[in-house]
């Protein structure tokens, strides 16, 4: 039997957003291991692999920063892991998996090394790319695809980067895929409340658009009082997270603050429209599951956000960064309520014929193979 190890930075993101992969690896005769920190025996996310049929395995990584001893502890972890189970395939997904984990496996002599690009993260964005920090990512992001079987790019604008920049050397070697699919049994269509209620779920990241979206359901809130906007996630450890003060006025303002939650899909279904103003995505899973659910979404004309809105005809696409335009968009559904039965049939439609998650998952097994 093969043996395919899946290597993530979140323990959470290993069930969240590659369960499904997972399971399809092991309905296809795999045996599966999966990599993450805090993936102690006896801790949610460990049993729950284990009720799956995948052996975890905890490694530490500093998620964030260049710090030279923490990422050689994640590198020689990885490497130990990798020795003593002996993969066939080995699959990574964000920055610091892919930077160690690829050369990790190269080291331990795994057969075929998968790269998995669901985002490019905080030193990418076009004003930080000469950094110092963006300098070093680039770097090591071009060694680790070097020594890639197969790069796997969630929307086509990050494989253009990586080509312009020269971090992937030939188109051949990459693939684009729908995302990381969703799961549309699981997220079934809700019915649409009667009430114009807003919702925004993630990391509380400035790259994320939660300030405009702050700014913006305050803006409407002062305008339409009956109206709802609401946060589901966390403040991240990243130097582009929001500060507590910020959550705690807008909360007091009237957002309202719903925590991390394990299951989204009750907070969704309370909405009438899913808002996500990022400044740049893999694929956004959050949409995805909005759109499975038959809501419409407001997103950015940005990249990974635009492939999942049909502007006009499941939701809007607002311009990166602009409030006003993201709060005019917000309005419409305010002024006009039944524009969110039409648009939110439309997404899950796209959700059904685009985004598939057996589709994606079928696609990514045929490459990697």
């Amino acid at each position: 039997m093969a043996k395919f190890v899946v290597v993530g930075s979140y323990a959470d993101s290993l069930i969240n957003f590659r369960g499904d992969w997972l399971k399809y690896l092991i309905d296809n005769g795999y045996e599966v291991h999966a990599c993450a920190p805090e993936l102690e025996d006896g801790s949610e996310v460990h049993n729950r692999l284990i009720d799956l049929g995948v052996t975890p395995h905890s490694y530490p990584v500093r998620r964030t920063g260049v710090n030279p001893l923490s990422d050689l502890l994640t590198l020689w972890a990885l490497f130990r892991i990798f020795r003593k189970i002996k993969p066939d395939f080995a699959m990574f997904y964000t920055i610091k998996p892919v930077v160690y984990g690829v050369l990790a496996a190269f080291l331990a002599r795994v057969p075929k090394r998968i790269a998995l690009i669901t985002g490019l993260g905080y030193a990418f964005h076009e004003e930080r790319k000469r950094s110092v920090v963006a300098v070093v990512a680039s770097f090591l992001y071009k060694q680790a695809i070097w020594l890639s079987g197969v790069v796997f790019f969630q929307n086509p604008d990050d494989q253009r980067l990586f080509l312009e920049r020269k971090l992937l050397a030939k188109k051949e070697r990459s693939c684009v895929v729908n995302g990381s699919g969703i799961n549309t049994s699981q997220f079934q269509i809700e019915p649409l409340p009667c009430v114009p209620r807003f919702l925004m779920i993630g990391r509380f990241l400035g790259d994320k658009g939660v300030r405009e979206y702050a700014a913006a359901s305050l803006l409407l809130k002062d305008q339409y009082p009956d109206a709802e906007f609401s946060l589901v996630g966390w403040i991240d450890e990243n130097p582009d997270a929001i500060s507590p003060a910020e959550l705690d006025s807008w909360v007091d303002s009237g957002i309202n603050y719903l925590g991390k939650l394990d299951d989204v899909r009750p907070s969704i279904a309370d909405a009438l429209v899913y808002v996500l103003p990022s400044y740049r995505e893999g694929t956004p899973r959050t949409v995805l599951e909005a759109m499975s659910m038959g809501r419409p979404v407001i997103t950015t004309d940005a990249p990974g956000c635009r492939e999942t809105v049909v502007d006009g005809e499941n939701g809007f696409l607002v311009p990166v960064k602009s409030v006003e335009a993201l709060a005019e968009a917000m309005k419409a559904f305010i002024v006009d309520p039944s524009l969110a039965a039409k648009m939110g049939q439309k997404s899950r439609e796209i959700a059904v014929n685009k985004y598939d998650v057996n589709s994606v998952n079928q696609m990514m097994l045929e490459k990697v193979r």
